[in-house]
């Protein structure tokens, strides 16, 4: 059976990149964009104007459950990608309900309605900001991670939910990278902390792990993309060198380094080339047994962090990095 994937906040950064990389996927029959922007769907159907036969644009907002069963039914999906959520740290800080609302009860919407209607697979998108979290964006990834995995935990069900965890993909908005290139002719950049780090993914390397993890996933895995890491000062000098720095301190709800996978983790996580997989601890071990083949655990205080990775992304890398990221926003544009 050919996919009709469903993707939830289909509009966004990733959801244009995933849309365009899905095109030429013979196993994939329809893309449903769903989102509550009408506007953002008018403009990216502009783009996407030639592929009208397998993109269809659907107006309306996870929080609504009635809205999304009916659209996953009505439409006879069997895959969902779900990209939706309130990300922005400070936006969330100063607006929690709203951000509850989005990411933990349109989490349980997307989760109840998959189970009703047979969906085979959800794959729900994470961030870093959930291992360990601090703010409340982080908090209620937890959770929303927490749910999907826990939604596995019924033998009536045949759908099965994985969760994919990765860094700042480079480009995204809201992150830093537009912000330093809108400003790249200043004299002075400001910069919360010289030493701060994060994680560095392209969205052609997450849409290609949401791929893989469409295919190889069981039920209740997160999966976490292997990526290097960057000073936020090295960004900024990448961009442009000659630039000053203006230190504003760490914003609230800001970490100074990312984690992706913590030491209370390491226990039921297993590395493999590209990526780690972390089972979880609530469903039976014996379950993973196959797709854990090749892999190895890691150690028992294993911590996965921006400050402590092993692979760095140079300024030189950065820059055709920013190169080929240009060229794409043109394509999508």
């Amino acid at each position: 059976m050919k996919k009709r994937i469903l993707i939830t906040g289909g509009t966004g950064t990733f959801g244009k990149a995933f849309v365009k990389y899905s095109l030429n996927k013979s196993d994939i029959e329809k893309i449903f964009v769903f989102s509550r922007d009408e506007m953002k769907q008018w403009n990216m159907h502009k783009n996407f104007i030639n592929h009208s036969k397998k993109i269809s644009y659907i107006i309306g907002d996870v929080r609504d459950y009635s809205r999304v069963n009916s659209v996953i039914r009505d439409n006879k999906i069997n895959y969902i990608v779900h990209a939706a959520a309130t990300k922005i740290v400070l936006s969330a800080e100063f607006n929690p309900e709203e951000c509850i609302k989005t990411n933990i009860n349109g989490a349980i919407n997307i989760i109840e309605a998959a189970k009703s209607n047979n969906i085979k697979k959800v794959i729900a998108l994470s961030t870093d900001k959930a291992s360990s979290p601090i703010n409340l964006y982080g908090s209620t990834k937890l959770a929303s991670d927490k749910l999907f995995i826990s939604a596995n935990n019924n033998f009536k069900n045949t759908t099965t939910f994985s969760v994919v965890r990765y860094g700042n993909v480079m480009g995204s908005r809201g992150s830093v990278i537009p912000y330093f290139l809108d400003i790249k002719n200043n004299q002075k950049f400001p910069i919360t902390d010289l030493k701060m780090t994060r994680f560095m993914i392209s969205i052609k390397d997450a849409i290609n792990l949401v791929f893989q993890v469409m295919e190889k996933s069981i039920g209740g895995e997160v999966f976490v993309k292997k990526s290097p890491s960057m000073k936020i000062v090295n960004i900024a000098k990448a961009i442009n060198n000659k630039a000053k720095f203006i230190i504003t301190g760490i914003r609230p709800g800001e970490k100074l380094h990312e984690q992706m996978i913590g030491v209370d983790e390491a226990n039921f996580t297993y590395e493999f080339k590209d990526h780690y997989v972390i089972i979880p601890a609530i469903l039976e071990k014996n379950k993973y047994k196959n797709i854990l083949r090749n892999s190895k655990k890691v150690k028992p205080n294993f911590i996965y962090s921006s400050d402590l990775n092993s692979e760095w992304l140079s300024e030189n890398k950065f820059r055709k990095w920013l190169s080929d990221f240009k060229k794409n926003q043109d394509d999508l544009n």
